[in-house]
């Protein structure tokens, strides 16, 4: 569907909860190998059943619904990047939201992605993660190649898959671990403390 360039691809959603103790951020990638992206589609597809919906959103799931996606993510063939920042405060998410793209943007290209797929927000905020990107490719070793781009979020199914882990990482965030227990193999969460 996307254009593959050299190296991997990413796909990211996120989630956040802003509050004046314990809130945070998190930007959740999925990576599979690009010869695998149909079947990563076909697996959401799958899930998202007969639901008169565009697209798969984990909020709207049931608890076994939940339980399935995550084993459905976990048992696919890919690897899992998560930033999660704290603490939040209202008002803050953006950012905090700058500060986890850029912790993901180094841990992203270690991994040898070269291009970040984002969820479509507004044009002004879609710019925001561009300059944030640009920001941090500055950091990267000379020559490095990393790109984002932003898609609607209905367009692929892969995000679905990255909203998977993000509500999965959500979940434990609030004290209910089993869906991330369940991913805990493909996934590489990192911490990152928030100055707002």
């Amino acid at each position: 569907m996307f254009s593959t360039e050299a190296g991997r691809q990413a796909f990211a959603d996120e989630s956040f909860r802003e509050a004046a103790l314990g809130g945070y951020y998190i930007i959740a990638t999925v990576i599979f190998e690009n010869a695998t992206h149909h079947e990563v589609r076909a697996a959401m597809h799958e899930l998202r059943g007969s639901r008169k919906t565009k697209k798969l959103h984990w909020h709207e799931m049931t608890a076994q619904e939940k339980h399935n996606a995550a084993k459905t993510v976990a048992d696919l063939d890919g690897f899992h990047i998560v930033t999660v920042g704290s603490p939040v405060p209202a008002r803050r998410q953006e950012r905090a939201r700058a500060l986890c793209l850029t912790g993901l943007v180094h841990e992203l290209y270690s991994y040898e992605v070269s291009h970040l797929l984002m969820e479509s927000r507004t044009p002004s905020l879609n710019e925001r993660d561009v300059t944030t990107v640009r920001a941090a490719r500055h950091q990267l070793p000379a020559g490095a190649v990393f790109h984002v781009e932003h898609v609607p979020g209905k367009s692929d199914a892969l995000f679905w898959a990255a909203d998977i882990i993000a509500g999965a990482v959500r979940s434990s965030r609030e004290g209910l671990n089993d869906y991330r227990d369940l991913l805990a193999k493909r996934l590489y969460e990192i911490e990152l403390a928030i100055e707002c």
